[in-house]
């Protein structure tokens, strides 16, 4: 199958062979595709291997067969975007979550949206940790595994400002007490589903939560990022 002038994004590349690249792309209408990018590690190729980098919009002309595809053209979309220090990581972050979270062939074009925006607003240095939660739980909703953040997991009553509640990864929100583990306000997990930053200890505490769910839907895995953005943080 010929697919022409596709948005896509590169996730991740690695050698392939002696001159070829083996890519993860993310695509708007096709979504997680592998593709072989034959003889771009040549020195003739230098322009083509750096327009698959990471974070830039590229438009791709595919030939897919099987479990592959063959990359056939490229080109950039617009200007490029260029992220750095913890921008850059997070955007590593982003990558490494689609990859373990979404299978290949798997059409999520609301997904490819979202990663677009989420780069935007890191290029945009807008407020890191509401934006990384703010993917999370796009990502999760456009694969499926939605978060239940409005009402409580087991009364089905709505969520209440003040309450503390459990977030349990299979269920949603359920009331509990002040000093149990990983609880979190009411309002925070309002907050996040009205698309409202919440103060430093709702992101925190958002943090923790999101974790949790993506750490059991990877069946208990753990993500190489989050070591990378936590020791980034901590040298602050």
């Amino acid at each position: 199958m010929r697919i022409e002038q596709q948005p896509s994004y590169v996730l991740h590349s690695r050698p392939y062979r002696e001159t070829s690249l083996l890519l993860e792309c993310l695509t708007r209408d096709h979504g997680r595709i592998g593709v072989v990018a034959r003889g771009v590690r040549g020195e003739k190729a230098r322009l083509q291997r750096a327009q698959l980098e990471p974070f830039q919009p590229l438009s791709l002309d595919l030939m897919a067969r099987g479990e592959l595809a063959t990359l056939t053209g490229v080109e950039g979309i617009g200007a490029p975007q260029r992220l750095s220090g913890e921008a850059g990581l997070a955007g590593l972050y982003l990558n490494e979550l689609v990859v373990r979270l979404t299978g290949r062939q798997d059409p999520h074009p609301e997904l490819y949206e979202a990663y677009a925006r989420t780069l935007r607003r890191l290029a945009d240095a807008e407020p890191l940790a509401w934006t990384l939660r703010r993917f999370e739980r796009d990502l999760l909703e456009a694969v499926g595994y939605a978060l239940q953040l409005e009402y409580e997991a087991e009364s089905g009553e709505p969520v209440e400002d003040a309450q503390l509640y459990r977030y349990h990864a299979d269920m949603g929100p359920s009331p509990c007490r002040s000093g149990t583990a990983h609880a979190l306000r009411g309002r925070d997990l309002l907050a996040l589903a009205g698309d409202r930053m919440p103060d430093t200890a709702g992101l925190s505490a958002l943090r923790v939560m999101m974790r949790d769910v993506i750490r059991f839907h990877l069946g208990g895995a753990e993500l190489h990022a989050w070591h990378v953005l936590g020791a980034a943080m901590s040298r602050r």
